[in-house]
């Protein structure tokens, strides 16, 4: 079984920087081989990928947030995180971390609130 448990969001100015992060709770070594990602929906829009990063720590990103986002894992802390510069209010949104692994195995967290408003 595999918990995400994230923290970190918030309300930010538009410019502005917030760091979430993904806490991977399970047993093993889940959060060695899994893909990380962090997705985000909007109200009325579908559910979009933000940014992944696999467990060779290959990253990639949505164009909207490429230069601006940052996604990293610490193996020693089972933590994934999503570094976020110059927010925009286009960028609130609920965050989702999620984790898949093995060919059809795949966990999501509670989600997040990132409101970028002055």
């Amino acid at each position: 079984q595999v918990q995400l448990v994230e923290s970190g969001g918030g309300l930010v100015p538009p410019g502005g920087s917030l760091r979430l992060s993904c806490a991977c709770v399970a047993s093993g070594n889940i959060f060695t081989i899994a893909t990380m990602a962090w997705y985000r929906q909007a109200p009325g829009k579908q559910r979009e990928l933000v940014a992944q990063i696999t467990s060779a720590y290959r990253t990639t990103y949505a164009d909207s947030v490429k230069g601006r986002f940052t996604i990293f894992r610490d193996a020693a802390k089972n933590t994934a995180y999503l570094q976020m510069n110059s927010l925009k209010p286009e960028d609130t949104a609920i965050y989702y971390c999620f984790a898949a692994w093995w060919e059809n195995n795949n966990a999501w967290g509670q989600g997040t609130q990132v409101t970028v408003s002055s």
